[in-house]
């Protein structure tokens, strides 16, 4: 099969095509014919070796990707499913969330994953549409779960224009929460259209803004614009901040610090299940910035790192 991967660590033009063997799906496992993969800032840190240490002995390609959308090609023998959520079988549309392992990641035209990581496309989405969701909306549902808020309580997303942002402020509506969102001047109007209830302007001093509104202060920030410290005076005593890429320093106020991490949602089928409804539903909205063919991925990682894309970038196959 052929897969997007580096055999030698670097910038963006060390992405190329290589070949590995098609993985055979076991027990538990079900394999995905590819058709979309999303960009993810993760994947920049698989391409320039930031995991490198991890696996003993090195796969010769390292293969990034985390978050695929295609269809069922094979069911692992003895794979069972919940009843609840309902079997899959060959030739469904799907989407799944992907932890890489070395040659193993979502760009590639075959992944066995999970049977718990994959569950139907939202109907009537494209696969990049589809690919477009998995890992950061489970992402922001992880970090809003671990910040356990109730209706009627107020919820900070910083970088609320980003992937993880504007879903974070979607799903925290849906969970009846006031959301107060920063955005950049040309991005008010998206983060509006998300349904935050205030949007402010980024800058250092966003705490400050905030606590105009908000006197206590906020009872929840999601942090993804990776703000840190300069963020929690806006939140209140007792309160809590999701932090999505690790969390520098020391918290204040008996502020608690939530690590959110992935990979302990990877399994979690009923919360990607969800989403898909709340996508359905029109709660949810996919966003894609732009496709690339798989030649192209160099071409895709350079549109990630320069920023400003609004939605996903896809690499389709």
């Amino acid at each position: 099969m052929i897969v997007v991967g580096v055999s030698e660590f670097g910038g963006p033009e060390k992405l190329g095509i290589h070949e590995l063997p098609t993985p055979e799906a076991g027990p538990g496992e079900i394999r995905i014919r590819v058709h979309a993969a999303a960009v993810n800032p993760t994947d920049t840190m698989t391409r320039v070796g930031l995991r490198a240490g991890r696996i003993d002995p090195p796969p010769a390609i390292w293969v990034p990707g985390m978050d695929v959308a295609g269809v069922v090609d094979q069911i692992g023998e003895g794979t069972t499913f919940d009843a609840s959520l309902g079997a899959l079988s060959v030739g469904d549309r799907v989407m799944a969330i992907v932890v890489p392992n070395g040659d193993y990641g979502g760009y590639a035209e075959y992944v066995v994953v999970p049977a718990e990581s994959v569950v139907r496309a939202p109907a009537g989405s494209s696969h990049a549409e589809a690919a477009s969701l998995p890992m950061n909306a489970l992402t922001a549902r992880l970090a809003l779960d671990l910040l356990a808020l109730s209706p009627g309580q107020s919820l900070l997303v910083t970088g609320a224009a980003g992937a993880f942002g504007g879903y974070a402020v979607q799903l925290a509506k849906a969970d009846g929460l006031r959301v107060i969102a920063d955005a950049s001047e040309a991005d008010v109007e998206l983060v509006t259209s998300l349904g935050a209830d205030v949007v402010l302007a980024r800058g250092n001093d966003l705490a400050e803004r905030v606590l105009a509104l908000e006197p206590d202060g906020v009872d929840g920030v999601a942090d993804g614009a990776l703000l840190h410290s300069l963020v929690l005076p806006a939140v209140r005593y007792h309160g809590g901040l999701a932090a999505v890429r690790g969390f520098p320093g020391e918290t204040e106020r008996a502020i608690t610090i939530h690590q959110v991490w992935i990979r302990e949602y990877a399994r979690e089928r009923a919360k990607l299940d969800r989403i898909r409804t709340q996508v359905e539903a029109g709660e949810v909205t996919m966003r894609v910035a732009r496709t690339f063919s798989a030649v192209e991925a160099p071409d895709a990682h350079r549109l990630l790192e320069r920023g400003g894309s609004r939605g996903r970038i896809i690499i389709e196959f």
